[in-house]
């Protein structure tokens, strides 16, 4: 069986396409995956639209974090475009006041050089304590971190504070979606994944009850299992 459509894999913030390495290689049809660019943008609809001129046809964008912002943001600016959409540890509400002061401090901490002391802080939000004990996972969160670099982190920051409500997309979304979260997640809980998928009209909610916000990486093996059978689903 053929898939016809176009996986665009999308990073989160300061991650790289190392977040969803083994996803890419364990695809059943991998040549026919896209990795979208988040650097260099100050906006999520900026992200959006460089996104969906990776390719041509019906796309499944496949976003993480940040990385789901920009899917839906996609779905906004095109739904005709789209054959699917996986939204996987991400919200679809804009940041209340309090998270806006934390990401805010954030940026300044990252202006003042100190953005490696932003990445440490921010490992404690993306892995699950179990995660956090293993050093290779935390030796790729902060070569993905340094990577992309403080200037593009304070861009993608912007971009995120700059976001908007994604209720009504995800409400016209006439694809089947994937929601996938993370038991463990403490920054996008799973109240978050069950709140979008309550919102698309045909969603598939799968909640990782041990598994922190980066979950492709924490449970690569089953996440991979996961995307495929969602592929499989959409060329059937």
């Amino acid at each position: 069986m053929t898939i016809s459509v176009t996986p665009i894999f999308i990073p989160g913030l300061i991650l790289t396409r190392d977040i969803f390495a083994a996803q890419i290689d364990g695809l059943v049809h991998p040549a026919a995956a896209k990795t979208a660019d988040t650097l260099g943008r100050d906006s999520i609809t900026a992200m959006a639209e460089a996104a969906l001129a990776l390719a041509d046809g019906p796309l499944v964008p496949v976003g993480i974090s940040m990385g789901g912002y920009i899917a839906m943001e996609m779905a906004r600016l095109a739904p005709q475009r789209l054959a699917g959409i996986a939204l996987l540890n991400t919200q679809h509400r804009a940041d209340p006041p309090e998270r806006r002061k934390q990401r805010e401090a954030t940026i300044d901490m990252a202006q003042s050089d100190r953005f490696r002391g932003v990445t440490r802080h921010l490992l404690k939000s993306f892995l699950s304590p179990a995660a956090m004990e293993d050093e290779t996972l935390v030796a790729r969160v902060i070569a993905m971190a340094e990577e992309v670099g403080r200037e593009n982190f304070v861009l993608q920051q912007r971009a995120i504070l700059g976001r908007r409500d994604q209720s009504d997309t995800l409400g016209a979304l006439t694809v089947p979606a994937l929601v996938l979260g993370g038991g463990l997640d403490t920054l996008t809980p799973p109240q978050a994944s069950r709140d979008m998928a309550e919102l698309i009209p045909d969603a598939e909610l799968v909640i990782m009850e041990e598994i922190g916000h980066l979950s492709t990486i924490e449970a690569s093996d089953e996440v991979t299992d996961i995307l495929n059978a969602y592929l499989a689903r959409l060329a059937a």
